[in-house]
């Protein structure tokens, strides 16, 4: 009986001992959640010294006070050594808890250090080019489609060739059917405000599939019309895999939709007094890109996000009513058949003209005996592009249409073109077009990379802009610099994401944005800046930049806030790629790596880290902290002059940094005589705290000192980048 109680008693230690480090170790996470909230060092310290009192009660000051009875106990004796040895560590754990909290850490700690993982692989190296095993699928397409005038409906059929260049076999092939957004119950439909927004569409549309046949390419190969469609996408799977590294399948089908009026700002139609223009998008089975970051591209179409497209060759033919006009991507391989000997004249004119010439005048256009070569039924229009990511075409019996030549840096040619109704005429407004085209055109293929497509059409829409290769949809009622604006911005689509093939669903900034920056360079070279572009001017963006509802630039866009997405994806891209280029690298080292990065991913498909690797190898400057802090991330940059003080015969310009991202700080200094001087000092000053005094070496005295004194970094405090402050001067 009283064995039993003392293995009773013994027990009862045990436990008693594993509570207290239970205890204790809450103790410790209390402790140091509340002291992480504490700004003041003594309140701290009192809570290390509370919380080291409460260690001696629970494991000190019991051994000790039964000091007698356990040393008669080998068991509890034990208790009491292990007890004291683990007061020790946890003693020691408390401090560095408390105390390290304590520890004044400079919030620059964060900026410098590595960002992402951006090693190198076999597919995508660190210098950021497409590696030595680096591997892209194709497609091609045949396609011949009807427009039905009557009831808005367009019908045809494909045939697609893949190439499977992946290391692995494919069971099954993903398609995208995007004419399923405007259904009742498409995602989309279902995802969009009971207010509507930009990308509000109809709901009575949707493509109707059949006749679906698919099959490996090769000899008495097994057919296949297995597929499942879910809301946008469409998979077929075929009778046997697709074999690795450059087998091949086709896929056929037949297809119908209607033809929505309002089709998400990317398509659709509009009524005008001479008849209807149909804007054509988004119209055909295409497939999906399979690649080696994500495998399938399969998320939804639902609105602000738009195309990841794989490359290949179309050819397409458009039957449409003999009185219709039709513009395209890609050439048009049978002029003999579908246009006049006049117009056919006129085009070669025109292939040689700097000036418009009129394929259709206005006074032409509903004289249909005159301009077209068949007087009733249907006409095929045939159309061919090669090396492209999509093609998308315009029909009408309302069309103005007028063509001019474009000169390439190489010596070759293009043509301009512009598709209009009168209801768009004038000179200040869509009488332009086509001058504008032209110059976009030759602007970008001179200062980045040459344009590879015949042709660059604009057409006049219900869309207010939208960009597809060789041919855009712009606003019909727009007129001068807003008319300039969007023809120009569509077209500069054509280098991002057309030639630079980027995945725009997810990563929208890295064409809208690259998109927004290059045209402020295309405003500046229009007929000398004929229209003006603010954008340089960034501190017009601190609004929102200090907005505490603003997103970082990598958000998915349909993630995106709606009021957030024109900051998010074009103009704060835009701005970093601004200061980029005009503050931090300066224009011979960023136009050269920019030139490299299109020239090195053109018809193929880059990822962030690939932009981020390139630019950074190319320039040979680390941007870590640039790429972290104003794409990733909400950082904004406030740098100060908190004084200029004598210094000998010198002086000490002693700088502040009080924002979250690092810059390096341009000074501007003013001399007594008048005489002014500029000194840029590295990012690297910020390496080891938010604080930095420059000696500036003069020998004349020093009136005034102001960073950045062009305005062109985000700095979101102008009040104190200038010495002696507009204040006290």
């Amino acid at each position: 009986m009283i064995q039993f109680d003392l293995r009773a008693l013994e027990n009862f230690k045990i436990r008693n001992f594993q509570a207290s480090l239970r205890h204790t170790i809450f103790f410790i996470g209390l402790i140091r959640s509340i002291s992480i909230h504490l700004h003041s060092p003594a309140l701290k310290l009192a809570y290390l010294r509370l919380f080291q009192q409460a260690l001696i009660i629970f494991f000190l000051l019991e051994p000790i006070c039964n000091f007698t009875q356990v040393k008669k106990n080998r068991i509890m004796y034990r208790m009491m050594n292990l007890k004291i040895f683990a007061f020790v560590v946890l003693w020691g754990l408390s401090s560095l808890t408390v105390y390290g909290q304590m520890t004044v850490t400079d919030h620059r700690d964060a900026a410098f250090t590595e960002f992402g993982y951006r090693q190198g692989t076999a597919y995508r190296t660190a210098s950021g080019k497409p590696g030595p095993s680096y591997w892209q699928n194709g497609a091609d397409y045949l396609l011949e489609v009807s427009l039905d005038e009557e009831n808005h409906v367009i019908k045809g059929s494909v045939t697609i060739t893949y190439r499977n260049n992946s290391p692995e076999s494919l069971d099954f092939l993903w398609l995208l059917l995007e004419q399923n957004r405007f259904t009742p119950e498409s995602r989309g439909t279902l995802t969009t405000p009971v207010q509507g927004d930009r990308y509000s569409g109809d709901i009575d549309g949707g493509f109707k599939i059949s006749n679906v046949i698919a099959q490996v390419v090769g000899r008495n190969r097994p057919v296949s019309s297995e597929y499942l469609i879910s809301d946008t996408r469409m998979q077929v799977t075929l009778a046997e895999p697709i074999p690795a590294n450059g087998g091949q399948a086709t896929v056929s089908m037949d297809f119908e939709f209607k033809i929505p009026e309002r089709g998400m700002d990317r398509m659709g139609r509009l009524d005008v007094e001479d008849g209807t223009i149909y804007s054509i998008a988004q119209w055909y089975p295409k497939v999906a890109v399979f690649d080696d970051v994500t495998g399938w591209n399969t998320d939804p179409y639902l609105g602000a996000g738009e195309f990841y497209l794989g490359y290949g060759d179309f050819e397409y033919k458009v039957t449409v009513p003999y009185d219709h006009i039709v513009v395209g991507s890609g050439e048009l391989m049978n002029p003999n058949q579908v246009l006049t000997r006049e117009q056919q004249r006129r085009m070669r004119q025109a292939s040689e003209s700097d000036e418009r010439v009129y394929i259709i005048s206005p006074e032409e256009i509903t004289d249909y005996a005159n301009t077209r070569p068949k007087q009733e039924g249907m006409l095929t229009w045939h159309f061919k592009i090669n090396n492209s990511r999509d093609v998308a075409f315009a029909s009408s019996k309302a069309f103005i249409w007028d063509a001019a030549r474009i000169n390439l840096p190489s010596g070759k040619k293009a043509m301009a073109q512009s598709a209009y109704p009168k209801e768009s005429d004038g000179q200040d407004a869509w009488g332009r077009s086509t001058e504008y085209s032209k110059a976009s055109v030759e602007h970008y293929s001179e200062m980045w990379y040459e344009y590879p497509y015949p042709v660059a059409v604009n057409v006049a829409s219900n869309v207010a802009g939208m960009e597809y290769p060789g041919l855009n949809f712009c606003g019909y009622r727009a007129k001068g610099q807003s008319l300039w604006g969007v023809t120009d911005h569509e077209f500069g689509h054509n280098w991002f994401p057309m030639i630079v093939g980027t995945d725009e669903r997810r990563h929208a900034w890295m064409d809208e944005g690259f998109n927004t920056f290059i045209n402020y360079y295309s405003y500046l070279a229009f007929n000398d800046g004929e229209y003006t572009n603010n954008l340089k001017q960034t501190r017009r963006y601190t609004g929102w930049l200090t907005n505490p509802d603003r997103e970082p630039t990598a958000t998915h866009p349909d993630r995106t806030q709606s009021n957030n997405l024109g900051m998010v994806a074009y103009y704060k891209p835009a701005l970093g790629m601004i200061m980029l280029r005009e503050y931090i690298l300066g224009p011979e080292r960023f136009d050269k790596a920019f030139r490299s990065y299109i020239k090195t991913w053109a018809y193929k498909h880059p990822q962030p880290t690939d932009f981020f690797n390139h630019m950074e190898n190319v320039s040979g400057e680390n941007l870590d902290w640039f790429w972290k802090g104003w794409f990733y991330s909400n950082a904004n940059i406030d740098l100060a002059i908190n004084g200029v003080y004598p210094y000998g015969s010198n002086y000490v310009v002693s700088l502040s940094n009080h924002g979250e991202l690092p810059m390096p700080v341009l000074l501007e200094v003013t001399y007594e005589d008048g005489e002014k001087e500029r000194k840029m000092l590295p990012v690297e000053i910020w390496f080891k705290g938010n604080q930095w005094n420059h000696l500036l070496r003069a020998d004349k005295k020093v009136v005034a000192v102001e960073i950045d004194p062009d305005k062109v970094i985000t700095d979101i405090n102008s009040g104190n980048d200038k010495w002696p402050s507009e204040l006290y001067k």
